[in-house]
């Protein structure tokens, strides 16, 4: 099984320290502009996911599972691509949990190689909410 999605150690480390404020999360890769365009981080039922917005998978380890969203629009550029979510110091997007900390997640991405692509296609790409 090949993951469209996966986490660093280091994002994986932030991402328990904020569940533990803020209770079980969820990403979502919008297509906006800015920060629009990073990947944001929410409070699991407080964001509205619509049919159209693709599931991409899990991240995290054991107590920190959470779902990895991204709009059907980006998901069509991005259809090929291995994504990592990443933290790093800075100053990310006021309504993302992560923002108040002084870090922001980011996505780092490698094509996916022809064999992961190709057995990618044999997979259906679930939409809508699946937590």
């Amino acid at each position: 099984m090949v993951d469209r999605v996966t986490i660093t150690p280091e994002a994986e480390a932030m991402l328990r320290r904020l569940q533990g404020k803020h209770g079980p999360l969820m990403f979502h890769q919008s297509g906006g502009c800015c920060d629009g365009s990073a990947p944001m981080c929410y409070p699991r039922n407080e964001f509205k996911l619509g049919d159209v917005d693709v599931f991409l998978g899990w991240i995290g380890g054991v107590g920190v599972e959470t779902p990895f969203y991204m709009s059907s629009s980006q998901f069509a550029y991005w259809q090929h691509t291995h994504l990592t979510v990443d933290v790093v110091p800075g100053r990310g997007s006021g309504f993302s949990v992560e923002a108040p900390e002084g870090v922001r997640f980011l996505i780092r991405s490698r094509l996916f190689t022809d064999d992961e692509y190709l057995a990618l296609r044999e997979a259906p790409v679930p939409f809508g909410c699946q937590h």
